[in-house]
């Protein structure tokens, strides 16, 4: 098909946010899609998947990945469907998932670095799950808990952010490989899901309850494994309850992303040492060449109805600055995904 017709909506970062992200550190600008040549590919974009990471891309100086540059189109996962090719990697109708951008077209080479395009299947999955629970989320609660966590039959895990993309998925794990499995959530609501939903064991609403009286009552032999989503106080109260060699896996600390001031580090650190414990840090991105394994097994668990996923859905691109916020105010239930286009 002839590009000339389309028209691409963007949103570009305009400025480097100081505390929670504006509209005002966003362009939004529409501009034609061109005409493509040999080995290149446009994706219709159908859904984007918001993270927290998001919020670290935004900022200046060294990190796992780059800063997204200022006047460029901010990063993101998506879903969408090839609607025009030159390239023999996919076709048109072909159905894949990688590094879209916040934009309605993504248009370069089929094999681009950056976009690290693969299909999905639709039939396997709703297009929304390839986005949380077989896309990064997912992945990075399966690697992070079974490679940094190393979980073992009847050890307890504890995952902060419970009810959220990478939380939902490393407890479902954890059940899955025998463990007990409490997690720490936000609201009545949010907890409930977890227990009754997702087959947690307990769950900890910090909202409204100390978390560490709630670690004292459901983790009365203390904590083998805590898949932190958060940092901040809660990795603080954690840490006091941590059992010899137990395995801190640090995946994010969102109640840190947006200060204005440093951030805030574990006080009760002396824990690991005096357990002998371990502290990891995790990037879903280590273990690109194995997310196949990773969907193949929670593939089959979801076949099997022992696994669920859940997605909270925006509609609208233009929404996208305010349901970014939603991440940061715990507004989201499940993972976040913002609706670009019908397929």
């Amino acid at each position: 098909m002839t590009t000339a017709a389309l028209m691409n909506q963007q949103f570009r970062l305009a400025a480097r946010p100081v505390g929670m992200p504006k509209r005002s550190d966003w362009e939004q600008l529409t501009e034609p899609v061109r005409e493509i040549t040999d080995g290149e590919i446009v994706i219709k974009v159908l859904y984007l998947s918001l993270d927290p990471a998001m919020r670290g891309w935004m900022n200046e100086g060294k990190s796992y990945i780059r800063p997204v540059a200022i006047g460029e189109t901010m990063r993101a996962g998506g879903v969408g469907v090839i609607v025009a090719s030159k390239s023999d990697k996919f076709a048109v109708g072909d159905t894949v998932s990688g590094g879209t951008g916040v934009q309605q077209y993504w248009v370069g080479a089929a094999d681009d670095k950056s976009g690290n395009f693969y299909k999905i299947f639709p039939a396997m999955a709703p297009l929304t799950t390839w986005l949380n629970t077989l896309g990064m989320p997912g992945m990075t609660g399966y690697f992070g808990l079974i490679e940094s966590g190393q979980p073992k039959a009847g050890e307890t895990v504890v995952v902060s952010g419970a009810a959220g993309a990478v939380g939902m998925t490393v407890g479902q794990v954890a059940k899955q490989l025998g463990c007990r499995v409490v997690g720490i959530a936000g609201g009545k609501e949010k907890c409930d899901f977890v227990v009754n939903e997702l087959g947690f064991d307990a769950c900890i609403d910090y909202k409204n309850s100390a978390v560490k009286d709630g670690l004292k009552e459901h983790c009365p032999n203390g904590v083998d494994v805590y898949f932190d989503n958060v940092g901040g106080d809660i990795l603080d109260t954690v840490l006091t309850r941590i059992n010899l060699r137990a395995r801190i896996v640090i995946c994010g600390a969102i109640s840190q992303y947006n200060n204005t001031t440093p951030v805030k580090g574990p006080a009760n650190y002396l824990s690991l040492l005096v357990n002998r414990a371990r502290m990891e840090g995790i990037v879903v991105f280590d273990y690109a060449d194995r997310y196949h394994l990773g969907v193949a097994a929670m593939a089959k668990w979801m076949q099997e109805g022992t696994f669920k996923s859940r997605e909270d859905v925006v509609d609208g691109l233009e929404n996208f600055p305010e349901a970014l916020l939603m991440l940061f105010e715990g507004k989201n239930f499940g993972k976040l995904v913002l609706k670009v286009a019908d397929a």
